[in-house]
């Protein structure tokens, strides 16, 4: 078999087969077939698009071009959830924890921010002593004591996207539907879930601008991973506005454990019982989304949930005691207010501009090398329909470098949008895709 014979194939808008599709992987993860016939390759996808058998068939080249966790030895159901990114979103802190309260196991390896998005790793990694580098062993021992466990992706899992996501960045092929949804779900099963729960964000601060992209994206995710013979459940929900009031590590940690106490932010909680009562759906406990939620919302006020992060805090070397008590944890040198140079309601606060200026202040990453500091971030006092009058404080921010308060100031004014009438706030949750 020859790669420019796949190559035309596809370009020709024809359907692969899974000989193919195989042939093609193993050999460019091997290096036997050259960059610049692999950027053809992504090119013709781009263009003619897969069938979701071609997708899911790409989705298991990718897991078997590296080591695949063997979680068979772990109690089930196991039950992962996944999210595109966004800006404040720091969901899967409470929603494993919470999740595991009902009796999932969640397998998650998580990811670090880049660009204007944060990482579930980073705002861990806030948590004095925290690691989230544990061998296989180590990680099977934490699913089986607490129910989760919170890790990162070694080098050795699915090189095959990690060759094919550095190629699509530089070759303008990253918004392809069938590539992105091979890029996710490789990364997902190879963990040993046996189910799935995505978070698939829309608007300003998302990788999907419009609910129609959002829609397409959570509908090949869905079925692409039934083909694969998995259940899988995609939630839509909006990300023009940042999620919760945090923005920054540590500050996202201190709103988690707020939330985990049952005195979290309302958006943010409506959208992790959303999230995690799918899971609970998806694990079998319950037989409907409703009476999974109630379940979820019991383990929020009896406390179940926070001792379960408590728990996994202490097993992957985290202080509890700044969980406990979070002024202990890591602060910024300085704080900074941010006024109000206009009057009215406010109609929305673009979270792209938001993550910018986040990363400006050192919360995230601008380049994949950056180091993230814990401590810094944005404070957000007034949102969404929230009424100001001139000379209000929008927002504090957490800065150590104060030379990067200007621009930060600047663009965090410039997220702001106002009316001189009441808004109406619309909840978070936008759609639910669920395979009957």
């Amino acid at each position: 078999m020859r790669a420019i014979d796949v190559i035309l194939k596809k370009r020709d808008g024809k359907v692969l087969t899974e000989k193919e599709i195989n042939y093609f992987i193993q050999a460019y993860t091997k290096d036997e077939i050259p960059d610049y016939q692999a950027s053809a390759f992504l090119m013709a996808v781009f263009f003619k698009g897969m069938s979701f058998q071609e997708s899911s068939m790409l989705t298991m080249a990718m897991i078997n071009s590296g080591d695949v966790y063997d979680l068979s030895n772990v109690k089930k159901p196991l039950v992962d959830k996944h999210s595109t990114g966004g800006v404040g979103d720091k969901v899967s802190i409470i929603l494993a924890p919470l999740a595991a309260a009902c009796g999932v196991t969640v397998p998650m390896m998580s990811g670090r921010g880049l660009g204007h998005t944060g990482g579930t790793l980073d705002k861990l990694e806030s948590i004095p002593g925290y690691s989230t580098q544990l061998n296989v062993d180590r990680f099977k021992e934490g699913l089986n004591r607490i129910g989760f466990c919170m890790i990162g992706q070694s080098e050795k899992i699915v090189p095959a996207d990690r060759k094919m996501y550095a190629l699509r960045d530089v070759t303008g092929t990253v918004e392809s539907i069938p590539l992105i949804t091979a890029s996710i779900l490789s990364k997902k099963f190879v963990e040993g879930a046996e189910a799935l729960v995505f978070d698939v964000k829309c608007g300003s601060g998302a990788f999907m601008k419009n609910i129609d992209d959002a829609t397409l994206l959570a509908n090949s995710l869905v079925q692409t991973g039934t083909e694969l013979g998995k259940q899988v459940i995609a939630v839509i929900s909006d990300m023009n506005n940042p999620l919760g009031r945090m923005v920054g590590n540590f500050l996202e940690v201190r709103e988690s454990i707020e939330c985990l106490k049952g005195a979290g932010d309302k958006d943010l909680t409506e959208l992790t019982l959303k999230l995690a009562s799918w899971m609970v759906v998806a694990g079998g406990i319950r037989d409907n989304q409703e009476t999974a939620e109630k379940l979820c919302i019991e383990k929020l006020k009896d406390g179940s949930a926070f001792k379960k992060f408590l728990e996994n805090v202490k097993f992957q070397g985290g202080s509890t005691d700044v969980v406990e008590n979070p002024d202990k944890g890591p602060k910024s040198r300085h704080k900074l207010e941010i006024k109000s140079n206009s009057k009215g309601y406010i109609k929305g606060i673009d979270a792209y501009k938001i993550g910018r200026a986040s990363v400006i202040l050192g919360a995230g990453r601008a380049k994949k090398e950056d180091d993230v500091l814990p401590g810094v971030g944005i404070e957000i006092l007034k949102r969404e329909g929230d009424r100001v009058k001139k000379g209000d404080t929008l927002c504090i921010l957490h800065i150590d470098d104060l030379s990067r308060s200007e621009e930060t100031e600047k663009l965090i004014k410039d997220a702001y949008a106002y009316s001189d009438t009441e808004i109406k706030k619309h909840g978070r949750v936008l759609k639910e895709i669920v395979m009957s």
